[in-house]
């Protein structure tokens, strides 16, 4: 039990590191998906460049930063479960370097579905204050309150997308680290530690991007939309209106998001394990 607490611990750490030096692509990431929805600007004309430009001069610079007391929230929910838990459950089912990648897929995406549940108020919460579009940056209560008086239940807004998202996202960042890591290491290509992390974490964030992109779109839209019954719906909706492009708009920031995230999340989780084990 105290080795999955270590585990938790430097997981939502490392996570709340990380996200403070990412989070504006979240941001532009989130508006260009809510583009046009919602009396919200159509971002999608600008492309990414514009688009930052356009948000610099209206908001302001800390625009980019909106939201991010709920995200610190999620990460040390969300991310400390679905990295923290990934070891212990991969324990549990007997996975190990040799098992195949279905196995380190599941292992992940149990832990993702855990860490998405615990943290799915705070993305709904996240998710709200990164879309407005205002200079003067909503306050985490002030949204809290906001969505608890109308509906506590919208807490749990775009819950089947997220949970989805998650098992699609934390299986194939783990189990594609865990592989390329091996690759690396059997192979003998890199004998630096650090080098080696680096380098599965980035290929990891790469693979992340391409599966989680239609996940990560749907649920930016249940979570903020009132016109979809559930993620069926939406994803019938989306592809009738946009097709299957649709699924993946602010598909640039989502890879440029992931790849510093999931280098960054998983060298620090790994130096503050070793350094707490030590």
């Amino acid at each position: 039990m105290l080795d999955i607490v270590k585990e938790v611990a430097c997981a939502g750490l490392s996570a709340v590191l990380t996200v403070s030096i990412v989070h504006p692509f979240d941001v532009v990431k989130t508006r260009l998906q809510l583009s046009g929805k919602a009396n919200t600007r159509n971002y999608s004309e600008y492309g990414v460049a514009r688009s930052i430009a356009i948000i610099y001069k209206e908001e302001g610079l800390f625009s980019f930063w909106k939201g991010i007391k709920a995200a610190w929230l999620r990460e040390s929910t969300y991310t400390s479960l679905r990295l923290g838990l990934y070891d212990p459950i991969k324990h549990a089912m007997g996975v190990n370097n040799q098992s195949s990648f279905l196995m380190k897929f599941t292992a992940g995406s149990l832990a993702g579905a855990i860490g998405s549940i615990v943290g799915n108020p705070f993305d709904v919460v996240k998710t709200r204050m990164m879309s407005i579009e205002s200079k003067q940056s909503p306050s985490f209560y002030s949204t809290f309150s906001q969505i608890y008086q109308t509906n506590k239940w919208d807490f749990y807004k775009g819950l089947q997308a997220n949970v989805l998202r998650a098992c699609v996202l934390n299986g194939t960042k783990m189990a594609c680290y865990d592989q390329i890591k091996t690759a690396i290491t059997k192979r003998n290509l890199i004998q630096n530690e650090v080098a080696v992390q680096f380098c599965s974490a980035l290929g990891a964030g790469f693979f992340m991007a391409v599966t989680v992109s239609p996940f990560d779109m749907i649920r930016t839209q249940l979570m903020t939309q009132n016109a979809y019954k559930n993620f069926l719906d939406c994803l019938v909706k989306i592809l009738k209106e946009k097709g299957v492009r649709g699924l993946y708009a602010g598909f640039l920031p989502i890879w440029t998001r992931f790849a510093p995230t999931t280098t960054l999340q998983l060298l620090f989780f790994e130096r503050l394990k070793k350094h707490i084990n030590t």
